[in-house]
Order: structure tokens, then C-alpha cells, then sequence
């Protein structure tokens, strides 16, 4: 039977992307469009276009997409993926797919891995990519290309390199497995677990390297987004512009770069390499922007922004710098980044000469002085002034 039905998730409370989850991860705009946009496009162009969207109580997917031909399900508490799923039930007849919001090479995906059930005996099939990062994600123990079992960000040795992707290819029973274990936060692991054991599951390998795969789980992860959308949608140093855009006199642009309606790029600034800027961003003049993501009404002046993201109407004064390398040139934050600069949530202002270290991550609706020096995270909603001092510890430095 063929697969022709969809759920997408995404009623989360997006906890571990903050600074940017003022609002659902999947509604961040990439070229122009929000990234679970992205994915319901795949899903169409897959042939796939009976899609039901279970959103939070805040309904902030329905009214960005606006999109009446979807079905949308609102899981009124963040109770986590199982109930979220559990909620579209009623929707469901027959062989579906369930995906993350934020996958936006579902399309890619639905090409390599064949969709009809049974599937050679099996009952379902999960999604899998070797990676070199379990820690990250839950863990297949397998039997040829039967699933046994999935462990859940394994702490010790995991029981292979598989990793299960974001994409689930289930049948209704498995709401009955679901029923059967006791709900918490993350009860959907616990079910498909099950499941796994009790109906035989088979796992279709991507044959794409895990470097190649975007995946979001952290706000840096949004640059392997941009790299994929860009690399798929723009000739190789194509400049996108949308409409009303302002070029001033001396301003180089170096694709691949998308800018959005309405922005303006300032006298002899530079913008360059996988640079999005999204609709009424602004880069002022003498400014360089590199390998960053400004979103709406993102305004910046002269100054260095590179490996960055700007979130929502923020503004960043004359002269601000974000460092994006550490001296040793060692691992940033624990990101496993070797480039990163800031990360800022919506509506925060900067005052003029300040300087951001590397991997620094400054919430929404923020004052930063003029020439503060920020070393480590700022929270939401705070004021921050600071002054540079020579003494400055040995520790910090190294940032």
C-alpha cells in the first residue's frame, strides 16, 4: 500500500535553541520562507499532500502558513513528541510518515527510501545515517537490516554508528504500542523502542554523509540549513535579490547570498558567502558580514559579523565586532565549531563598539551598552553593561 499521508511535528517548546525560540524553531526563515514551509514543499513535490501539522497551543504554525489545505492539530500542553502524535490519530488511515517541522530535505529523503507496505515482510521502517555523534541522538541496535532496538543518547558505548533520523515511516498499530508505555517528556522513544521489538522494523540507510545532512537541534545548526537550502536553490555564487532592494555605491556582494525584499546594503559594505538576509535587513555602510543569518528588520552599521545570527528586529550599533574564532583556534563552547560568533534572540539592541566573543549566545528583548565586551551568555529580557578591563584572566582570553 502506498505511503500518501504525513504528520509533521512541531509543537514543541524549542528549550534547546534558544536564544532564537521566542516561537517554534521551524518558523525561522530561510530564503525568504520558514523551514517547515521547506518541508511541507518536499512533502508535496513528493507526491505527498494529505499532511496534517500538529502545532503548539499558541497555533503560531497555522498562522504563518495560512496554508487551508493542511490539517492542524494543536497539542494544547508540551507534553512531547508521543503526544503530539498521539493527537492526530484520528486523522490517520492508513501507512504514514512522520516527520520533524524542520526537515527540509524530506524530499531528498522520500526519493532514496521506498514507501510501500509491508516493506519485504516488514511492518515499518525507521531512517538511518551513520554518525560520529550519538551522544546526539537515539541509537539502533540492529540484525541485518531489522531494528531491535533504539537507545536514546547513549552515554556510554552505543550499540552501533546508526543513528535514527528525524523521519519515521509507521502504521497505525503502532498507537496501540503507544498505549502500552507509561507517558512522560519523552514517551515517543519509549514507544518506537517497543515497537521495534514487538513488529519487525526495518532501517533504510541514507547513503548522503552525516556532514552533508542538515539537522536542528542547537541555533548553530542553522548554518548546515542554509548551506543545504543555498546549495540546492542557488547557481554556484548566485546573488538572490528580492524586491526593493537597496544597493549602495561601493557594496560588494559575494554569493552564494540570498537578500530578501526591502533590504539595504550600505556604502562600500561587504556581504559575502552563505550570507542570508532576510526581508527589511539592513547592512550599514563599511560593515562585513560573512557566513551569517540576519532575520526580518535585522539591522546592523559598520563593523565585522561573521558565522552570526540576528534574530527579529534587532539592532546593532556603528563599530560592533563579533569575534568568531578563539586564539587557540580550539572548539567553541562545545559546539564542536571551530567558527562561531554571536547568536542574538529578537529585539535586543547593542550599543555602539561593543565587542562579542566567539560562540556568545544573548537572548531576546536585551540592552548591551555602548563598548561592552560580553565573554558569556546574557539571558532574556536582561541589561548589560560592561567596561574593558587589561587584566583580563587568562581563561577569558583564550574565548
Amino acid at each position: 500500500m502506498p505511503l500518501s499521508q504525513a504528520v509533521i511535528l512541531a509543537a514543541g517548546q524549542s528549550s534547546r535553541f534558544w536564544p532564537l525560540n521566542q516561537k517554534h524553531k521551524s518558523l525561522i526563515r530561510i530564503m525568504g520562507q520558514s523551514l517547515i514551509w521547506w518541508t511541507i514543499e518536499g512533502l508535496k513535490k513528493s507526491g505527498i499532500r494529505d499532511i496534517v501539522v500538529v502545532q503548539g497551543a499558541g497555533k503560531d504554525i497555522e498562522k504563518e502558513l495560512g496554508d487551508k489545505k493542511i490539517k492542524y492539530i494543536t497539542q494544547l500542553k508540551p507534553l512531547g513528541m508521543g503526544d503530539a502524535l498521539w493527537q492526530a490519530r484520528k486523522l490517520i488511515k492508513g501507512p504514514f510518515v512522520v516527520s520533524n517541522a524542520e526537515r527540509v530535505d524530506i524530499e531528498e529523503i522520500l526519493k532514496e527510501i521506498p514507501r510501500d507496505f509491508p516493506d519485504n515482510n516488514f511492518k515499518s521502517s525507521l531512517v538511518g545515517q551513520k554518525t560520529k555523534t550519538p551522544e546526539l541522538f537515539g541509537m539502533m541496535r540492529m540484525t541485518g537490516e531489522r531494528v531491535l532496538e533504539i537507545i536514546e543518547k547513549p552515554k556510554e558505548k552505543p550499540p552501533s554508528d546508526i543513528r535514527v533520523v528525524g523521519v519515521y515511516f509507521l502504521e497505525p498499530g503502532f498507537f496501540k504500542t503507544y498505549q502500552k508505555v507509561k507517558k512522560h517528556q519523552y514517551d515517543f522513544e519509549d514507544a518506537l523502542s517497543l515497537y521495534v521489538k514487538e513488529s519487525r522494523v526495518r532501517v533504510r540507510m541514507l547513503k548522503k554523509p552525516e556532514e552533508e545532512t542538515p539537522f536542528l537541534k542547537y541555533p548553530w545548526h542553522l548554518f548546515s540549513m542554509v548551506k543545504y537550502l543555498f546549495d540546492k536553490n542557488l547557481k554556484k555564487n548566485e546573488v538572490r535579490l528580492g524586491k526593493n532592494v537597496k544597493i549602495f555605491k561601493g557594496a560588494v556582494i559575494n554569493g552564494p547570498c540570498y537578500i530578501g525584499d526591502n533590504c539595504i546594503v550600505g556604502n562600500n559594505a561587504v556581504v559575502r558567502d552563505y550570507t542570508d538576509m532576510e526581508e527589511g535587513a539592513m547592512v550599514g555602510a563599511l560593515a562585513e558580514v560573512a557566513r551569517s543569518i540576519f532575520q526580518k528588520n535585522a539591522h546592523c552599521h559598520s563593523g565585522y559579523f561573521g558565522d552570526s545570527i540576528l534574530g527579529e528586529n534587532c539592532r546593532i550599533g556603528a563599530g560592533t565586532i563579533t569575534a568568531n574564532v578563539r586564539l587557540d583556534r580550539g572548539n567553541i563552547k562545545n559546539t564542536g565549531l571551530n567558527s562561531l560568533g554571536a547568536i542574538v534572540g529578537e529585539n535586543t539592541h547593542i550599543g555602539i563598539n561593543s565587542s562579542l566573543m566567539p560562540g556568545v549566545l544573548i537572548g531576546s528583548n536585551c540592552a548591551i551598552g555602548p563598548n561592552s565586551v560580553v565573554f558569556d551568555n546574557i539571558e532574556d529580557d536582561s541589561v548589560f553593561y560592561s567596561k574593558f578591563i587589561n587584566n583580563v584572566d587568562k581563561k577569558k582570553q583564550a574565548c
